[in-house]
């Protein structure tokens, strides 16, 4: 089994800002050489941890985990829409491995994922159905939130059963840095009563349909591009912090997973926003990766990009030729 990894930070206005942030040809080529990477690496599963903007979960019904034996994504701002290639016999041996390990995992037969899955999925593997994909969902901002143990735990479970199938994995981690969408993505009762009740049934229900609560996050993700570069919305508004971003940057490429452990997820949200919790998928693929016997990720590009709403990072670990073979010729 060979694993490579890339974690990378997501945001609906990276797909409609309205200026480009200072660093972007930077960024852009880091997602360029990632690209590259994973065609030459053919990867023959992916594995991609994937936070929810309420179009799959609902205040319902709130896994902290779950895994998609079938997944398809919306048509949200900042994502791209389509089936996901799922391997379901894999994907349901990965459940139980998992749970045989003591962690608790949800499955979904008819998973719905959004641009936490969809938009690092289009840009470094070219197509959602390109490759067999394992969409395993981690709750980051409905609380109550889960504890960084449990993601590693998860991610650490994955990474074992991985080990035993003898392919090429690409692991990939998608959410985070610092920022607070909660404009939004209202707080638990903070929202008007029709974003409460979308936000509890998702469509089924009183409050917006889904069709207008889609529509409403492309408008306002517009409004917030311009918001965001004329002053109406700053780096304190956003919980823009690269001390932060740093901190955990330093953490996740010096092979000290375990200190998240003691990290405090209320006190993560007050540091650097709600945002901040979608991290949990970089620590669960982290984990997945060293279970692996992968190798110790790096950091590509890191950018304080207050254009897009978010600190944005990117980290990556790839296979050592012993392990490509050929293919790292």
């Amino acid at each position: 089994m060979t694993v490579e990894l890339v974690c990378t930070a997501h945001s609906p206005i990276m797909a409609c800002y309205a200026r480009a942030p200072a660093r972007f040809d930077e960024i852009e080529a880091a997602f360029a050489a990632r690209r590259a990477r994973i065609d030459a690496f053919d990867p023959e599963l992916v594995v991609v941890f994937g936070t929810d903007h309420f179009n799959g979960v609902f205040l319902s019904l709130v896994p902290p985990f779950a895994v998609g034996l079938a997944a398809t994504a919306v048509d949200d701002i900042g994502g791209v829409p389509g089936p996901l290639d799922v391997p379901a016999e894999t994907a349901l041996a990965l459940v139980e491995a998992v749970r045989g390990e003591g962690v608790d995992l949800a499955v979904s037969y008819a998973m719905t994922v959004d641009h936490g899955f969809s938009q690092p999925m289009a840009r470094l593997l070219g197509a959602l159905d390109r490759f067999p994909v394992i969409p395993v969902f981690v709750n980051g901002i409905i609380p109550p939130f889960v504890p960084f143990a449990r993601s590693r735990a998860l991610g650490g479970a994955v990474g074992r059963f991985l080990g035993g199938l003898g392919k090429r994995v690409l692991l990939l981690g998608s959410g985070g840095m610092s920022h607070n969408p909660r404009r939004y993505y209202p707080d638990i009762g903070e929202g008007e009563p029709e974003v409460a009740g979308y936000q509890m049934s998702g469509g089924h229900g009183p409050g917006l349909s889904k069709e207008a609560w889609i529509e409403r996050l492309r408008v306002m993700h517009l409004e917030g591009a311009e918001m965001l570069v004329d002053g109406r919305r700053t780096r304190a508004d956003i919980f823009l912090n690269p001390e932060f971003d740093t901190e955990f940057l330093e953490i996740v490429t010096g092979g000290a997973l375990a200190r998240l452990d003691a990290w405090d997820p209320a006190e993560t949200v007050a540091r650097a926003g709600i945002g901040s919790l979608e991290l949990h998928t970089w620590l669960a693929a982290c984990a997945a990766n060293e279970a692996a016997q992968g190798r110790t990720p790096v950091t590509a590009v890191y950018a304080d990009t207050l254009e897009y709403g978010i600190g944005f990072g990117l980290i990556y670990a790839e296979a050592g030729r012993a392990d490509m073979g050929d293919r790292g010729q």
